[in-house]
C-alpha cells in the first residue's frame, strides 16, 4: 500500500508503516535534492522531477522493456533520474534531459521532449522512463515491488492526464491504481477527518507557480478520492522567482554585472550562484541568517578588494529577506491570489468565517511572513502548516491504507500555566494531549485550584493562561508567537509554547476576592473540547457555590 505525489518539480514516496501505525517517506538518498536529512519539513529529502535519457542503454537494459519483463523485473537503467540527472545537466541541458514531464501529459503527452541518440523521446515515455527508474529505487531502498499506489492528482486535471499515469502504473507491473485528489490528500495527510462537511482553502506555494483553491470536502470525498472545487485563483510566482531575486541581490552588493563576462563563464557563475541562492533562502526558513559562500572568481572581483585581500561577506538574515519580498511584491501577489479566490467563494455564498482549515502546501510557504499573512487573516487555530512537503503524499498513504480516521483529532499538546511557588519557574500542566479526538466531555479534565494571588494581593480575577506546546512527536515544523517557524527534534526534547490567550486570561470574578493566607481549594475547574475545537470551560467557586463559567468557549485548538 504505497502513494505517490508525482509533482511537476519535485516527486515523494511514502507507505503506511504499520509498526508506527502512521505513514512513512521512503527515503532515497541516491536520487533526493541533496544530502539526505531525515527531518519532518527537509526539501531535501524530496526527488526532482527530471530525468537524463540514457543514449546507449545496455543490450540487459533493453531486454527489460519487453511487456513481460518489465511487469516482473528491473533489469538495467534506461534513465539516471533525481539529482543524478540535475547533477549531468548543470549549466547547458543537453537534449536528453527533460527537466519536467508532468504538464505535458495531460495536454499533449506526444509532444517531443528530448532527443537520445537518433531517436526522440514524448512526454508519455520520458514519464514513463522516470516512473520506471523511480519503481527500481524504490524496489533497492525498501526491498518491496510497489503493486498497490496511490496516485495524488490536481484537482484540475484532465482524465487523460489519469489515464496516462494508470498506463504507465499498469506497464510496470502496478496491479492496483488509485487516484486521490491533492486537496483531499492534504486534509488527509494534516489529519483532517472527513465526518462532516467543511470547507478547506489550500494553499499551494511551491517552486513555480502559487495555487489556491477552496475546496467543500464531504465525508464521501474520502472514499472516492475527490472533492468540489468552489473557488481557486494562481499566480507565476515560487521558489524559482526568489532565488533570481536574491541573485540579484548579491550581484548587486558585489557591483557585478555577470552579463560582461564571457558566455561559458557567466553561464558557470550564474548557475552556481543561483544554486547558492536557493540555498541561502532555504537556510532562512529555520535560522535567523545564512552567509552566501560561493562569489564570483577572483578576476572579476573589484580592483580595491583585491589591493587590500579583503573578501566581502555576504550575509542576508530574516528581515532582509522579508524586505526584499516585500520590495518584490510577493506579499502583495499573495494578497491578491487570495482576495481573487475569497471574491469567488463570496459568489458562492460563502464568507471567510465558513472557511473551517487553511492547508499550507509547498516548500514557499515557509517564507518568512508567508504564514503571518494567513494567520492574520484566518486566526492560528485554522492553518496547518507544519507538513508542507509531506502533507499530500502522507494523505494518500492514509488512504492507500484505508486508514482514514473516523473523528478529528488535536496535533499539539495544550497546558495551564503555572509557577511553582519556591522557584517561581514556569511549569506546563498538560490539560488536553496530542492526539485526543473530539468533540470530548465537558469535564475532560477537572481540578480543584487554589487561587495564586500574585503579589501576596487578594485575587479578585480568577486567571489561567493556556499554552499550545510543540514537540518532536507533535509535527517536525511549529510556528512560534512571532509567526516564525521552528523545526523540532524528533526526540522531543525540545519544546515550541505559545500562550494563546495572554492577551484575556480571565476565567471568572471572585467575590469575595481569595486571601493570599487562605490554601484551601476555592474553584473547580474543569475543560472539555467541543466540536468546534473550542476549548471550553467550566469554572464552580466552592466557597459561594456560585457557577462562574458554563461550558464556555476559552481559545480554540488546532
Amino acid at each position: 500500500m504505497w502513494a505517490l505525489d508525482l509533482g511537476t518539480t519535485n516527486t515523494l514516496l511514502a507507505r503506511w508503516d504499520q509498526s508506527s501505525d502512521r505513514p512513512s517517506l521512503l527515503e532515497m538518498p541516491d536520487i533526493a535534492r541533496r544530502s539526505l536529512k531525515t527531518d519532518a519539513g527537509d526539501p531535501s529529502r524530496a526527488v526532482p522531477s527530471a530525468l537524463h535519457i540514457l543514449a546507449e542503454p545496455s543490450w540487459w537494459a533493453r531486454l527489460g522493456t519487453s511487456g513481460l519483463l518489465s511487469r516482473h523485473l528491473f533489469l538495467g537503467k534506461l534513465a539516471l533520474i533525481g539529482r543524478e540527472a540535475l547533477e549531468l545537466n548543470p549549466l547547458r541541458p543537453r537534449s536528453n534531459f527533460v527537466p519536467t514531464f508532468k504538464r505535458y501529459l495531460s495536454r499533449s503527452p506526444l509532444a517531443a521532449v528530448a532527443r537520445a541518440g537518433a531517436r526522440s523521446y514524448t512526454a508519455r515515455e520520458a514519464a514513463y522512463l522516470f516512473m520506471r527508474e523511480l519503481l527500481a529505487h524504490a524496489r533497492r531502498a525498501s526491498g518491496e515491488r510497489i503493486r498497490d499506489l496511490v496516485v495524488t492528482a490536481p484537482v484540475d486535471s484532465y482524465e487523460s492526464y489519469r489515464a496516462e499515469v494508470a498506463a504507465i502504473c499498469r506497464r510496470l507491473g502496478v496491479r492496483r491504481v488509485r487516484f486521490l485528489d491533492e486537496p483531499v490528500a492534504a486534509a488527509l495527510g494534516y489529519g483532517i477527518g472527513l465526518t462532516r462537511q467543511r470547507h478547506a482553502l489550500v494553499v499551494d506555494f511551491g517552486a513555480g507557480t502559487l495555487h489556491m483553491a477552496l475546496l467543500r470536502l464531504q465525508p464521501g470525498d474520502a472514499l472516492s478520492g475527490r472533492a468540489q472545487v468552489l473557488a481557486k485563483a494562481s499566480r507565476d510566482a515560487g521558489g524559482n522567482l526568489v532565488d533570481r531575486w536574491l541573485l540579484d541581490e548579491f550581484c548587486r552588493r558585489l557591483h557585478f554585472d555577470p552579463t560582461t563576462q564571457p558566455e561559458d563563464e557567466d553561464r558557470l557563475w550564474a548557475a552556481l550562484m543561483l544554486a547558492e541562492a536557493c540555498r541561502i533562502k532555504e537556510a532562512i526558513y529555520f535560522d535567523e541568517r545564512a552567509t552566501f559562500e560561493f562569489l564570483p572568481p577572483e578576476s572579476v572581483r573589484r580592483l580595491d578588494e583585491r589591493v587590500r585581500g579583503q573578501a566581502t561577506p555576504l550575509e542576508l538574515d530574516r528581515a532582509a529577506l522579508a524586505g526584499l519580498l516585500e520590495e518584490k511584491g510577493l506579499y502583495e501577489t499573495l494578497r491578491q491570489c487570495l482576495d481573487e479566490t475569497l471574491q469567488q467563494a463570496r459568489a458562492s455564498g460563502l464568507s471567510e468565517s465558513d472557511i473551517d482549515d487553511v492547508l499550507m502546501v509547498g516548500g514557499s510557504t515557509l517564507l518568512p511572513g508567508v504564514y503571518a499573512i494567513f494567520e492574520q487573516r484566518f486566526g492560528r487555530a485554522r492553518v496547518r502548516a507544519w507538513q508542507p512537503f509531506e502533507a499530500v503524499v502522507y494523505g494518500a498513504a492514509v488512504f492507500a491504507a484505508d486508514r482514514v480516521h473516523p473523528s478529528d483529532f488535536l496535533v499539539h499538546d495544550y497546558a495551564l500555566l503555572t509557577y511553582d511557588l519556591k522557584s517561581k519557574e514556569p511549569e506546563y500542566s498538560i490539560i488536553v494531549p496530542r492526539g485526543t479526538t473530539f468533540p470530548t466531555r465537558p469535564d475532560h479534565w477537572k481540578r480543584s485550584l487554589v487561587p495564586t494571588c500574585a503579589l501576596g494581593e487578594p485575587e479578585r480575577v480568577f486567571k489561567l493562561v493556556i499554552c499550545e506546546i510543540g514537540t518532536g512527536q507533535s509535527g517536525g515544523l511549529f510556528w512560534d508567537a512571532d509567526g516564525r517557524v521552528r523545526r523540532i527534534g524528533a526526540t522531543g526534547s525540545e519544546r515550541v509554547i505559545v500562550k494563546l490567550n495572554e492577551s484575556n486570561p480571565a476565567l471568572g470574578r471572585l467575590d469575595p476576592p481569595h486571601s493570599p493566607r487562605d490554601s484551601s481549594p476555592r474553584l473547580q475547574v474543569g475543560f472539555g473540547v467541543n466540536a468546534e475545537r473550542w476549548l471550553c470551560a467550566s469554572v464552580h467557586d466552592l466557597q459561594t457555590g456560585k457557577q462562574l463559567m458554563r461550558d464556555e468557549p476559552v481559545v480554540r485548538l488546532l
